[in-house]
């Protein structure tokens, strides 16, 4: 699910540990749920299913172990956090398209294929780029690395060498009409971020420049040099142009330039460089699109829409300790990265971490970890479409309308792929009866905390605890469907509308792909157990998911999709279609 506000990130504490029933959501007086074959850790808490999991090849059945075989291939470290822009996102659209291949279904993408490719692209640094500082050649990833938007070809021979001042200091900038095809070097406080901000007036200001040269390479964590030398930046194709490269180069490259800090002056020339930097694009997202034909010819032209989102945050700058981001989130911010960072813990949060410390690690050590798995987003959602297409492809009788299964990319960026697909979609879009959307169905126990009230209040999970939101904002029948599809189909789930209510400020209808189908007065419904201390953390792994409980709820939305899919007329919309160019508005 998107990130409502930029507080995105772990924590790098020193604190050690974790607490067993809270951080692994046993709930008193039920067993934990470990799916058959599973091997629990030979220490830790009862309920922790393990780091790694090789389980049996998947079948028509929709079951725990079957997601759970797929969730620790789809959430694996290897994926490193499916970030759209990188490879590892295209490993995991990979892994979507080769599964839908193997079930028969349908291709619907881009030119016969199961793939649509948005305009999204990743720039690239070649690595037959040059950058000589008197006489020497510099290194790409140890001395410098580029960060630009934008195919170029950088010409560095010739370009004067012009010291631009403090990079979180405007006073010290140099003048505006000085700066015009110039390579501006800043050097950047000790107490700032070693990666430039890219604010409006800092682009603004240095636009003109040939290249803008950073003071901060050496000082910029591994993680993040190894990146940037070779990803230099993603951006979509209908996004403002970009405007002056950023080079971040080391204390030592500056040197070679300007001479030593203390004697740098605004204006002031440097050593002229030679050298070309070459970048270059490539397309970097895309969506999975595939369909199972319905039965009835009069019928299969219409379409009842499944969908999740097959991207996530990527991977942090530096490790942190595992157990101790979990205690911290658990004890101070139970919402993950949706509750805000607290100024100061109070005494008895303090004391309550440390009581939590001494048990976990003294039983296994730490586990340096700076993956943002997103077991839970969505890959909970991803395997359970997988599921659902594997249950519906392998049985005996499909249903009327045709079924169509879409993997949206970019929805961490702001719902990238699901927007493109509906501006741009590879069906008739007035085709598409109804979008069912997954985003985060893993949890939900009664130690997690799914939300909050309109107040305030803080909302907890429990047994059969499913959050329905945007049911009925399109049409009411299809919120009484899922109702009445809960009844007769015994599931026993306990439906939380709470974050469904206008005006709720976490926003939950405006933050998932369902609406961009609602934009266009497709009726939609967003199904998911809600939030929980792991939310956009390094600590969303497949071995806190709770198995059986998204087995049940994939059985729902499947037994949703093929009621829909099998009724004798068209779903009813008796609500008004938002502006499709409009903000959404809860």
């Amino acid at each position: 699910m998107i990130l409502r506000a930029c507080s995105r990130g772990a924590i790098a504490l020193g604190l050690l540990s974790c607490a067993f029933s809270a951080l692994y959501g046993q709930v008193p007086g039920r067993s934990p749920t470990v799916p058959a074959g599973a091997k629990t850790l030979a220490v830790g808490p009862a309920a922790e299913l393990p780091l790694k999991h090789t389980g049996s090849p998947t079948t028509e059945a929709i079951s725990a172990a079957d997601l759970m075989t797929r969730l620790y291939i789809f959430a694996d470290d290897s994926m490193m956090g499916r970030e759209v822009g990188t490879k590892y996102n295209q490993m995991g659209t990979a892994y979507i398209e080769r599964e839908v291949r193997r079930l028969g279904l349908q291709p619907a993408g881009d030119n016969g294929g199961y793939f649509q490719n948005l305009p999204v692209f990743a720039y690239f640094t070649d690595s037959t780029s040059t950058l000589g500082v008197a006489g020497r050649a510099m290194t790409l990833g140890t001395d410098y690395a580029v960060r630009s938007t934008g195919e170029r070809r950088i010409v560095l021979d010739g370009r004067p060498v012009v010291y631009g001042g403090m990079s979180n200091d405007s006073t010290t900038w140099l003048s505006r009409d000085d700066v015009a095809g110039r390579i501006i070097v800043l050097d950047v406080s000790p107490t700032s971020s070693p990666l430039l901000p890219s604010n409006a007036s800092m682009r603004a200001h240095f636009g003109r420049a040939a290249a803008v040269f950073v003071v901060s390479y050496d000082r910029t964590p591994a993680n993040t040099r190894a990146y940037l030398a070779r990803n230099s930046a993603l951006q979509r194709d209908d996004e403002p142009p970009a405007t002056a490269p950023t080079v971040y180069v080391t204390h030592r490259v500056a040197a070679l330039m300007l001479g030593p800090l203390e004697r740098r002056r605004t204006g002031a020339f440097g050593t002229a460089l030679t050298g070309t930097l070459i970048l270059h694009r490539e397309q970097s997202g895309r969506n999975v699109v595939a369909v199972l034909p319905g039965s009835d010819p009069a019928l299969r032209g219409q379409y009842v829409a499944i969908g999740a989102h097959n991207d996530h945050i990527g991977f942090d700058s530096a490790p942190v300790d595992h157990d101790s981001i979990r205690v911290y989130n658990t004890v101070a911010r139970p919402q993950g990265a949706d509750s805000p960072r607290p100024a100061r813990l109070t005494d008895e949060q303090v004391t309550r971490i440390r009581r939590m410390t001494d048990s976990v690690h003294a039983l296994r050590g730490a586990r340096a970890d700076s993956i943002n798995n997103g077991a839970d987003d969505d890959g909970s959602g991803t395997v359970s479409v997988l599921e659902i297409a594997e249950a519906l492809a392998r049985a005996r009788l499909r249903p009327k309308r045709s079924i169509l299964f879409v993997w949206h990319a970019g929805e961490e960026k702001g719902l990238w792929g699901s927007r493109y697909f509906t501006d741009h979609p590879t069906v008739p879009r007035d085709s598409i009866v109804a979008q069912l959307n997954i985003d985060m169905i893993g949890r939900g126990a009664a130690a997690d905390v799914t939300g909050e009230s309109r107040s305030g209040e803080l909302l907890h999970g429990g047994s059969g605890y499913l959050q329905l939101v945007g049911s009925r904002r399109r049409s009411t029948e299809l919120g009484d469907l899922m109702e009445t599809v809960n009844t007769k189909g015994k599931f026993g789930f306990n439906l939380d509308y709470s974050q469904d209510a206008d005006g709720h400020p976490q926003n939950i209808y405006c933050r998932s792909d369902h609406y961009e189908y609602a934009r266009y007065g497709i009726p939609i419904v967003f199904l998911t157990t809600g939030g929980h201390a792991d939310y956009h953390e390094v600590t969303d792994e497949p071995q806190y998911i709770d198995y059986a409980h998204m087995a049940d709820i994939t059985r729902f939305v499947k037994d949703a999709a093929t009621t829909l899919a099998n009724l004798d007329h068209r779903l009813t919309v008796d609500k008004p279609k938002p502006d499709p160019r409009g903000r959404c508005v809860q």
